[in-house]
């Protein structure tokens, strides 16, 4: 049988032949970050028509038709040994057998790379001239943890004919294009996607998951969704609720390693009865559904996943600018989400809070503007986006 060219995208989408796929991920959870939320719907989507097999050291998910390979952990830190130990093993274990080999890890090998995060180079040296450049070299050529997580990152985005790198916002893709200039051909954004909730929310419906979390019955509450609460700027986010009325309430969902230092802030600000930390959610709908807003005021996010999950409830969402997320250069300024210019300024955030939850009209627009735009970043279409690119591996390998 004759490959389509990898030209043609007519051609791949007519050639159906069930690919045997391998996807990296070390933590294969839906309770971790965006990342591993992004790559298990990918997996979930796709399963049913191709051959999928997870290379992970952590795995909390069960699909039917999917294969799981937990991949050892001899050790948890320094994480950089721990990233080269899964970059081998799963180099070793996948180096024959499969049509695709997927990573959505720091490794050399994959012929699809997603990038979910700021390179390394870029982190590191963007924006440092003259001395400062050469001091900063200097530390990478003395530190072990730096040459190797450069390392990984230079063979990872390497040109390759067969290779495709996936990010997931065109603000990466302008950084990604000036950091690692030869991958700018090898390219493609595909976003992180939702799957729409079968229902809109009813005030019932947001009576009885505030009950099931604890939360007040009356007055707003605003919603908090991340895993590093430092960079996502719940800091700011808690000045800005001490400003507020005192019918606003937090809810925050997310891992509570960093509790300790921001339950002193939410003490010396005096907001003990209206701050909530509910921890990481093994489902987070009844957090969406409680909730009268979503605020992301993140300082670093390559794309935003729960901007874009609690707009698919049709939540008013205020979100940094495109400078600190990826999500707001595709969203209209109080049409679909109040964006906000500097998120290290809580009155800016407070103004934005106020207008969102307490100007009826607006805040019907912002959730009519969030769930139009929801219903554009669909799961079901952006997997299709996805195995286009396994199908042009395919077809390029056995062209």
């Amino acid at each position: 049988m004759s490959l389509p060219s990898p030209n043609s995208a007519e051609n791949l989408i007519g050639y159906q032949r069930r690919l045997r796929i391998a996807v990296f991920n070390r933590n294969f959870s839906t309770t971790g970050g965006g990342a591993e939320r992004y790559s298990i719907a990918l997996v979930e989507q796709l399963a049913a028509k191709h051959d999928i097999h997870v290379f992970a050291q952590e795995i909390t998910h069960n699909w039917p038709g999917v294969t799981y390979h937990r991949v050892s952990m001899p050790m948890r830190k320094p994480r950089w040994i721990n990233q080269l130990w899964f970059a081998t093993c799963t180099w070793w274990l996948t180096g024959s057998g499969f049509d695709v080999v997927h990573s959505h890890e720091n490794t050399w090998h994959g012929d699809v790379q997603t990038a979910h995060v700021l390179p390394v180079k870029y982190t590191l040296f963007s924006e440092l001239h003259g001395w400062r450049q050469v001091s900063r070299w200097i530390k990478v050529a003395t530190s072990p943890r730096l040459l190797a997580y450069l390392g990984l990152e230079h063979l990872r985005f390497m040109y390759r004919p067969n290779r495709k790198v996936v990010v997931t916002s065109e603000s990466l893709r302008k950084i990604m294009e000036s950091t690692y200039p030869g991958c700018g051909r090898m390219m493609s954004v595909i976003t992180p996607g939702i799957t729409l909730p079968p229902l809109l929310v009813t005030p019932l419906g947001k009576k009885n998951a505030r009950s099931l979390l604890g939360l007040p019955q009356d007055g707003y509450c605003i919603l908090f969704v991340a895993n590093d609460y430092r960079k996502k700027g719940l800091n700011t986010l808690l000045k800005a609720l001490s400003q507020c009325p005192a019918g606003f309430v937090l809810a925050v969902v997310g891992n509570l390693s960093e509790l300790p230092i921001f339950m002193e802030q939410v003490k010396i600000l005096g907001l003990q009865c209206r701050v909530f930390f509910l921890g990481t959610l093994q489902n987070v709908a009844p957090a969406y559904e409680s909730a009268d807003c979503l605020a992301h005021p993140t300082l670093e996010d390559t794309f935003g996943m729960a901007v874009l999950e609690a707009m698919s409830y049709g939540l008013p969402v205020i979100v940094s600018s495109s400078t600190y997320c990826g999500i707001s250069g595709l969203l209209q300024h109080s049409a679909n989400a109040l964006i906000i210019d500097d998120p290290l300024d809580p009155t800016e955030l407070q103004h934005a809070l106020e207008k969102a939850l307490t100007q009826p009209l607006l805040n019907a627009e912002l959730s009519k503007g969030a769930i139009a735009f929801a219903n554009c970043y669909q799961w079901t279409k952006l997997a299709l986006q996805q195995e286009m690119l396994y199908l042009d591996v395919d077809a390029t390998k056995n062209g």
